[in-house]
Parts: C-alpha cells; structure tokens; sequence
C-alpha cells in the first residue's frame, strides 16, 4: 500500500559561478572522492601537433571521480556549452574522463578552467578504459584556458588532477578534445568468408553430399548427413574473423534445434545463436562473435532424414572490435579500508545517503564496499539504489560495530516506498542491540549475519510493505511489527514476531510454527532447490566472483558450517560495463565467452543482450540498470544450462518492448534440473521514472528456473504514469515445466500478473497489487469474469502448488470495481493452493471470492483479509 507520496528534497545548496564567489556549503556528492582512489603516474614532456583539428569529444559521454553537485555533472564538461561545468568534491586526486566512442589520434586538448582549477594533473589515453598512457603532464597549471598539443592515441581521454589550485576542488567550463577520428569501422561484408574454406562434418549420407559441397558457392551440390541427432558441420575461415552473419540454405532435411558456435581453435567453443524452432529454407542470422572456426550444432532434426544445406555462408566485419576481461570498478564503487579512519568513512556514507535518500526515480547507483576487517562506530543509512556488502568469502569476514540501517525519515514514516537498496555479505552488531531494516519491495538482506536482533518496521511503527530475507543468521529476535508481508529463506534467526496479512518461511530455522491464518505465518521446513545470488569478494590474487552451488531440500544458512559450496572466477572473466558501453560491445563480450559486471549505473540497449554460453554470470553493483530503446527487449537467454543473472533492475522504454526479459526462446524443451538458470534480485519495472510500455515484463520457457526474488511492477506513482500511459499486459509468463518461483513480487499488471502454463511448478510466497488505476469495471473483464486474476494457471496444467500467495486491491479511480477471484486454478488433485488470501485495501474495490468460486468475499473498509487455508 503506497498512499503517501514523497517529501520533497530540499533544494541543493548551489554556488555562483562568479569568479571567486562560494558560499557556504557542502553538495551531495562533495565527500565522494574521500574513497575513491586513482594510481600513481608517470608525467611526461609535453609534444607537439601536427594533425588537423576536429572536434571529438563534444556531446560524447563523459564521467568523473566525483561531483560537486547535481548541477555540475562530468557531461557538463563536454556540452559546447560554457555556461555550464564540471566540479568536483574538494580533495585529491580527481579524475574526469570521456568517452570518443572510438579510437582516434589525438593532437590537442583545451582546458578552459573555471576558477577552481588544477595545478598539477596529467592528461592520459586509454583503448579500454583501464591501462592509461600519460601524454601530458604538468605540475604548474595556471588556470584559465590552456591549448596543450599532444600526440597520443586512444578511445578514452582522461585528466588526472592531482594537486588543486585553490581550496575548492576542479571546475572545468570544457574539456575539448582534437584530433583525427579512426577509420570508419566496416559494416558487415557482403563477401562470404566461407567459400572455398575447408569444411568438416559429423557424418556425411553419402559420398556425394560432402562437407564441401556447402561452402562450393554452389546452390546445386549439398552435404548431407547420417539420420540421427546429434549432427555438425564446421568451417575454418583461415583466421579470426569478426563474424556478423550467417546464412543457412537448408534443402528440405532441415534443423529444428541448432547452434551456431564460433571457436579460436576448433576445440573450445561459444554459442553465437541458439533456436529450437527453425523454419528450414533460407534461414538469415545476425550474430556478434570472433573466431577462426564457425560450427553448426544441430541437435534436433526437423525431418525423419538428416541435416542438408545446399550453402552455409559465413559474412565477416562487424565493427565490433574484441573487448578486454576485468579492470576498475567505476566511480560509483567506493571500496573501504579498516585503516581508514571511521569519520572518513562515515562522511563518505552520509555524502551518499544525502544524495540517494529521497530520489526514488534519480539516476544516481551506488555499491558501497568494505574490505574484510572491523570497523567501529559506523551507521550505514542505505538509500535509493545503493548496495552495502562485504568484499569476504563468508559474512563474518567483515565485522561492522554499528549499524546497517533503512527507515523512512524522508517518507514521514511511511516505509512502503523504500524499494530498490540492498545489503549483503556482512557481519552487524547493532549499537543498540537491535539494527533496523524497514524496507518494501527490492530491498534483499542477504548473507547477513546480525548480532543482535533486526526490526523490520519504520521509527513509529509507520506502514510497511517487504521484504526478503536469505542465507542469513539474525541471533536475536525479528520484529515483523508492520509489515503487511515478509518472506525468509534458508536462514536461521532467534525468534519471529508479530504478523500482518502473509509472513512466510522456508527452510528457516528458529522460525514460527504454521498457523496460517491466525497468526498468518506459512512454514515450510525446506526450500526444495535453492542457489544462492554470485558476490563479488576479494582475496589475495585480486576481485573474483564466487559462485554457489545449487542446494536441495536447504535449511539454513549455506556458510553455517564453513564456506558456502561453490566455484570462484576471477574478474579477468568479466567484461565490466560501465559507462559508455553499447549493447553491441556488451554482446561481443559474450560472444568471446566473457561474463559481464555491470558497475553501477544506467544503460540504453538498442539490441538485446544476448545470452547464448551455458554457465554465463551475469552481475549487477549498485542495482545497474538496464533500459531498452525502440521497443526491444532488454535481455534474451537461451535454453542453456546454468546462467545466473542477479542484481539488475530493468527499466522499460517509450516505445513498447513485447519481452523485456525472456530466459529461454519460445518453445525451448531442454531439461536442466541438473543445472538450471537462476534468476535472483532482479527487478523489472514499467513507468515510474518515464513513460515505459511491454507487453510481458518477464517470459520464462526454459524448463527448471528458478526465480528467487523479484518485484516485478507496472508503476502506480512517479513519472510517466497512467492506464494509457504506461500500459503492459502481463508481468511474469511461464511456459517452462519444472519451474520454482521463490519470494515473487508482482503487482499492477492491465491483465494477468502471473501466468503458469507450465508443469509442476511451485512458488513460495507470492505478493501482489491488482492495478490500482483501471478507469471502469469495463476496462478490466475478462470475457464473462470480472477482472484478471492476479495469478493464473492454466486450465490444461495438471500439477501446480504454491503456498504463502496473497493478493490486494485498491482501485483508487473506480473503487466500485469488483474482482471476481485473485487465483484462478484448474480444478483437479494436482494443482493446490496452500494459505492464499486477498485483502481489500480500505474498501477501494473488492474481491468477490479468494480463489475461482472458493472464499469469502471481502468487504466493508475495515481492510481485513478473506483467507483459503487449502485448496481444493
């Protein structure tokens, strides 16, 4: 229930931008640069141009080590305009970098300084974002505007500021670039790199349906193979090629289910393309990759015969060059020392929290890290997009005496809006015994260990709406208090009290007894299959990532007896996004089997993300967010074992996406119990910081998912809001069999919020909002039923069970709508409903039964629940 909106923020302090005149203050970012670090340098003696000037980094994106205010961004620097700068914290160093969007030779740079200017800082140049090359350096800057020739080449231009001219920190009207763009990247080739190479096959049907009569140029000859699955054919272009295409000619045996893979040296290989519904004739396929090899794994037949192409073409010159593993973590990591003195970092804390408290739909992400140890006397108040965790193997490797800490000061006590934060991979021992978590939804505790009790409720015991909690220990008491809904998963806590509507447990030791629905606890005493989230941790070889095993029938906590089981892989492994990455550069890091670390942030796609290697991770710091431009979807996964995606929030565009996120394409039949594909944290939303559009938030076809914790929501305040405004007809859609949903949030969806069509699926905890803005009764029938379920399973599904599934209403344009049934079910043995409830939420609207035609209707304002303990 969201009923209040958000106090406004103060205004920023700002600062006039005559010269010499700074009032008193301190911005919301000036205490940034106090974690952040930047490496020792070598100066070098200035050189001469001798290339013509172009203009190349007006425009392109710029970011910076920290800012003095929302006003003075990095993009500030390069916007042609000189009106408008760059500033940053006031202290050393500080860096402001830009992105040319391509490599080009660099002949000169302009500095035009406000009055805060450097005295000593370098200008350096970088292919990758990483590895820098002083060009320039100086330690007697002198202000105002300063034309410095330079000979250097690279992608990204960087000036390091070391030493600062003033007391203030380093202001810049423009940071202008010049030189001579690269060559213009090729765009894929007509040629067909295939032709005449040698080609290999599986089997062949018979002498004459070689091979090589696919890569003749010859529509006439074909290859062939024997009548079984699975069959191959590969071809050796020579060398590595960047490959953007490739051109299937089936003859009537065509392939149903294939991959198309790329490899360096014939034996390690990485799927490019995947599908499980080929057409045969002339199939067209665009892919990112690079490889000296290209192979077709065909797996499923379409015919009773083989597999036989008249020509398999090979085209070559995507633009995309091959991207590097590992690197820096951004601007927008701040990693803390135990050495570091407490009010350093506590300062660096509260600058962010400023920042992040109330900006509910802000653009700012943040991951707050700490180095294993101990640190005394802090209280992390975590807002808006920020994550706070511990770079150990286990919890207790990082020991906070102090507090980790969300209430709701900004919303006047009101929690149900603190959505979108994180804490994990900590150790806490509350200052006062007790630390406080009163979160909504997509606000995870995970890999917690609190020393003491945890409060789940705002100061005053105001509203609340959450939550999750996982692979944690809490040695003293949760307090439920307010909270209308809670799930807890494979943890152990001391004690559990109070309950509102839906408070539910699996695998929890210490938890309630079952006693759904007075008080409304639900208690599983197992989750069936669990995988905890990947972590980012830090040992003595650098930053890895480790990666947990799947569990079965888990209680507790998976580090309860030791580390937790898994597999670690070193950030080497990982292409790091950050600012300025492209989706095309993102799906080429894939393509070479690179994992991906989104650092904290916003990213525009204007393709998908495309998953396609078995066993991909797929991270997110500081709930980096994925937006996707001119209706395509965010992210596609294919029917592959093990790919773990976690941390992201996806962001719908303006114009309509039909699948923000589909794990598995259409159709897809492969089993993966053994190893399946997790989703977990991710978070999905459409409106809210604009105007956004899909038609399903999240598809799921791949057999064995599992889902563990998500919001996903159709936005029902903020900006870009309203039944036309920001439309979208389902939220989660499940067609794969075998699928687990754990802790899943989904609200406000214009038709049905879940839909299950698969077999044997399950869910443990469900929450859920009908859309609160439908016009009229009209708008929301479904056929002859008033309104959409809120969760739908199909009426062909045999076996289905949830437990722990509540759904509300509030229809605050038409409270005189009336919802038929929040679940809706086939009626047989084999699909159960365990403790389900709907809740009218003050009268606005009303539920006529809980589920199909069982329960009692909800009525009158007293917002009181009509529960099911069982069903059928």
């Amino acid at each position: 229930m969201r009923l209040t909106s958000a106090r406004p923020r103060p205004a920023p302090h700002g600062r006039s931008a005559l010269f010499g005149t700074r009032p008193r203050r301190r911005g919301p970012a000036a205490l940034l640069g106090l974690a952040l670090l930047s490496g020792a340098l070598f100066a070098l003696p200035a050189t001469t141009a001798h290339a013509a000037d172009t203009l190349l980094s007006q425009g392109k994106v710029a970011t910076a080590s920290s800012t003095e205010s929302a006003t003075t961004s990095a993009s500030a620097a390069v916007d042609g305009d000189t009106g408008t700068r760059w500033s940053s914290a006031f202290s050393d160093p500080q860096w402001l970098e830009v992105d040319l969007g391509a490599a080009a030779s660099i002949d000169k740079v302009v500095l035009n300084w406000e009055a805060a200017y450097g005295k000593a800082y370098q200008l350096q140049t970088s292919n990758d974002g990483s590895s820098w090359t002083t060009v320039y350096a100086t330690g007697s800057g002198t202000g105002g505007t300063e034309t410095l020739n330079v000979t250097g080449s690279g992608r990204y231009v960087r000036l390091n500021a070391t030493a600062r001219g003033t007391a203030y920190g380093y202001s810049l009207w423009e940071f202008q670039v010049y030189g001579t763009p690269g060559a213009t990247q090729p765009t894929c080739g007509t040629a067909d790199a295939a032709q005449g190479r040698p080609a290999t096959a599986s089997s062949t049907e018979s002498a004459g349906t070689p091979a090589s009569a696919a890569v003749d140029g010859d529509t006439g000859t074909r290859w062939s193979s024997a009548f079984s699955d699975p069959q191959w054919l590969q071809v050796d272009l020579g060398s590595t090629q960047q490959i953007c295409q490739v051109v299937l000619d089936w003859e009537a045996a065509y392939g149903k289910a294939y991959q198309l893979q790329t490899s360096n040296d014939g034996s390690n290989w990485t799927t490019v393309y995947a599908t499980g519904s080929g057409t045969g004739g002339t199939e067209t396929l665009n892919v990112t990759g690079s490889g000296r090899y290209l192979r077709l794994n065909a797996t499923a037949r379409g015919t009773a015969y083989g597999y036989s192409l008249w020509e398999l073409a090979v085209h070559t010159g995507s633009g995309v060059p091959p991207v590097q593993g590992g690197g820096d973590l951004g601007p927008n990591v701040l990693v803390f020392d135990p050495s570091t003195p407490s009010a350093t970092i506590q300062a660096s804390l509260d600058s962010v929290f400023q920042q992040q408290e109330s900006a509910q739909f802000g653009t700012g992400r943040y991951a707050l890290l700490f180095k294993p140890g101990t640190y005394n006397g802090l209280n992390a108040n975590i807002g808006f997009y920020t994550s706070i965790a511990g770079l150990g193997l286990n919890p207790d490797d990082t020991t906070i005496n102090g507090d980790v800490t969300v209430d709701a000061g900004w919303a006047n006590g009101n929690a149900t809006q603190n959505f979108w934060r994180s804490a994990e991979n900590l150790a806490v021992r509350p200052s006062n015994g007790t630390d406080r978590w009163a979160v909504a939804q997509a606000a995870p505790l995970r890999r917690m260990h609190i020393e003491g009790g945890l409060n789940l409720a705002p100061s005053g015991y105001g509203w609340a709406s959450g939550g999750y909690i996982a692979d944690s220990r809490i040695d003293g008491s949760v307090g439920n208090y307010s909270q209308q809904q809670w799930y807890t998963r494979d943890s152990s806590i001391g004690g559990f009290s109070n309950g509102v509507w839906n408070q539910v447990f699996s695998g929890v030791q210490g938890a309630p007894a079952q006693s759904f629905p007075n008080p409304p606890y639900t208690t599983l005493p197992s989750t069936p299959e669990s995988r905890e989230k990947p972590y980012l941790y830090q040992d003595a070889t650098g930053y890895r990532v480790f990666v947990p095993s799947l569990r079965t029938n888990a209680s507790g906590a998976s580090w309860a007896n030791g580390a937790t089981p898994g597999s670690s892989l070193p950030l080497s492994q990982f292409y790091l996004v950050k600012a300025g990455a492209t989706a095309a550069t993102i799906n080429q890091a894939l393509a070479q089997g690179l994992n991906l670390l989104f650092t904290p942030g916003v990213y525009h796609v204007d393709q998908p993300i495309n998953i396609t290697r078995p066993d991909t991770v797929v991270l997110g710091l500081g709930l980096a967010t994925v937006v996707p431009d001119n209706g395509v979807s965010a992210m596609k996964v294919a029917d592959v074992d093990g790919v773990r995606l976690a941390g992201l929030l996806i962001d719908a565009g303006g114009v309509k996406s039909p699948v923000l996120l589909q794990i598995g394409q259409p159709g897809a039949s492969a089993g993966h119990a053994a190893d399946p594909t997790t989703m977990q944290d991710v978070f999905v939303r459409v409106g809210g910081a604009g105007a956004g559009s899909a038609g399903t938030a999240v598809e799921v076809n791949s057999a064995n998912t599992i889902v563990d914790h998500t919001w996903i929501w159709r936005a029902d305040h903020g900006t870009g809001v309203g039944w036309t405004v920001n439309p979208a007809d389902y939220g989660l859609v499940v067609h794969g069999n075998d699928v687990l949903t754990t802790g899943l949030f989904v609200e406000h969806f214009q038709k049905y919020d879940v839909e299950w069509s698969g077999e044997r699926g399950r869910t443990i905890f469900f929450q859920n909002e009908i859309a609160y803005d439908a016009p009229n009764q009209a708008a929301v029938q479904n056929g002859a039923t008033r309104g959409w379920a809120a969760y739908k399973v199909d009426d062909s599904v045999i076996t289905h069970e949830a437990w722990g599934v509540g759904s509300y209403c509030y229809f605050n344009v038409d409270p005189t709508i009336v919802v038929d049934h929040g679940f809706e079910v086939p009626t047989t043995a084999g699909v159960k409903l365990h403790d389900a409830l709907v809740v009218s939420l003050g009268g606005d609207g009303q539920f006529a039964h809980v589920v199909n035609t069982t329960g009692a209707p909800t009525s009158g304002t007293t917002t009181t629940p009509s529960a099911v303990v069982s069903y059928p």
